[in-house]
């Protein structure tokens, strides 16, 4: 669990520095753009002040400077229109028009979207043109100024990016370690076991001989075989084993027969099985081990005392696998938690034994584990959903 919560702290600690750079990036462009709003604004004053001047010009008025300030405007639209709202002019206007359009009339709407904006200077003209003629300066903000308000949003989606991409990278790093760890610890039980194994074969085959009509040779028989069965399942952690059509429910018979053995006869073990074979592709000693190990978390749950019952359901594509017990329940926070290595609450427990099951079942079967349901001191239920054939996915 360390392991994981360190990766999750690392996790948010990235997710944190995102957001941090984020909201300085935020900040920072507001504080560009407001001044820059600004000056744009001071910009277009003194441009208006030189359309007075140049409407109010006589012979005395220096015109090359009220022409170098109106031509100096380079970045920044701005239409010019009368009192009744009509464009007289423009500039900046970034718009080829064709013959048969009315250009005027773009610019007339234009320019209403500017005023409603309030981007708009008022001038008055000289007594000469009317009690109450005046122009009005209709301006938009530069082309550079809309790039940078949507520059912080460019930014923010590159370090989203950013976090993501190391986040997936870091994961996946993560996963690959832990393979290697699954893997090896697999094979080197595999390994370990085989030697008592052999040494229990040949042991058994000296007591056949010594004693041919002993009634507990057969069931030595049959844990030896049982042990040779685990001892094969570890070996085929890390390999890719072949997944054949198997009747699932002849395997959980075997689970139950196994079960029934090995536990107390006050936990009872029901099955609710069809009464047709249920065809599914399957690693059969993998699933196997899955459906063993529900089964004992289902006892130790139950304090070796209650009901465990086990449902079989099919439909075109997926076949789904429930084991019910009457245990302590677990609370809804812990859901996925328990499919975590380490997670256990058992008082001696390494917390291997679920993941390895959601391991078995997604990455050999291409199917889901999940706890369906679960109420505290009433019981849990698991669910395995298995597509018939490795394609159905």
């Amino acid at each position: 669990m360390q392991v994981y919560d360190r990766f999750r702290n690392v996790r948010y600690a990235m997710a944190l520095v995102a957001v941090l750079i984020a909201i300085g990036s935020l900040l920072t462009s507001n504080y560009l753009i407001s001044d820059l709003k600004e000056e744009e604004t001071n910009r277009m004053e003194v441009w208006a002040e030189a359309m007075r001047s140049l409407n109010t010009a006589d012979e005395n008025t220096d015109l090359n400077l009220v022409l170098k300030v109106i031509n100096g405007n380079n970045t920044i639209p701005v239409i010019v229109v009368d009192g009744e709202g009509r464009a007289l002019s423009a500039r900046n206007i970034k718009r080829t028009f064709s013959e048969d359009e009315d250009s005027l009339s773009y610019l007339t709407a234009l320019a209403k979207e500017y005023m409603d904006n309030g981007r708009v200077i008022r001038i008055d003209l000289p007594q000469e043109y009317g009690a109450d003629e005046y122009i009005s300066i209709c301006y938009d903000e530069s082309l550079m100024l809309k790039r940078l308000a949507i520059y912080p949003y460019i930014q923010l989606g590159v370090v989203v990016l950013f976090v993501l991409i190391a986040i997936f990278a870091l994961f996946s790093a993560m996963k690959a370690e832990q393979n290697k760890v699954w893997v090896g610890l697999s094979k080197e039980t595999a390994h370990q076991l085989g030697t008592p194994i052999s040494s229990l074969i040949a042991w058994h085959e000296v007591l056949k001989e010594s004693y041919p009509d002993d009634t507990l040779l057969p069931e030595m028989e049959k844990d030896i075989k049982r042990l040779e069965r685990i001892a094969e399942r570890f070996s085929k952690i890390g390999s890719i084993p072949e997944p054949k059509p198997v009747d699932i429910i002849e395997v959980l018979d075997r689970v139950v027969t196994y079960m029934d053995k090995r536990t107390s006869s006050k936990v009872v073990i029901t099955k609710h099985f069809p009464s047709e074979p249920v065809i599914v592709t399957l690693v059969s000693s993998l699933f196997e081990w899955v459906a063993e190990n529900l089964c004992k978390n289902a006892v130790d749950a139950m304090g070796g005392c209650g009901s465990i019952d086990l449902y079989v359901d099919e439909d075109d594509k997926y076949v789904y696998v429930e084991v019910k017990d009457s245990g302590k329940g677990i609370p809804h926070s812990n859901f996925s938690s328990v499919f975590k290595p380490g997670f256990t609450t058992k008082e001696r427990g390494w917390g291997l034994g679920l993941s390895l099951a959601k391991r078995i079942v997604e990455e050999y079967h291409r199917g889901k584990i999940y706890v369906k349901e679960s109420e505290i001191g009433v019981g849990t239920t698991f669910r395995i959903e298995l597509p018939k054939r490795v394609g159905d996915v």
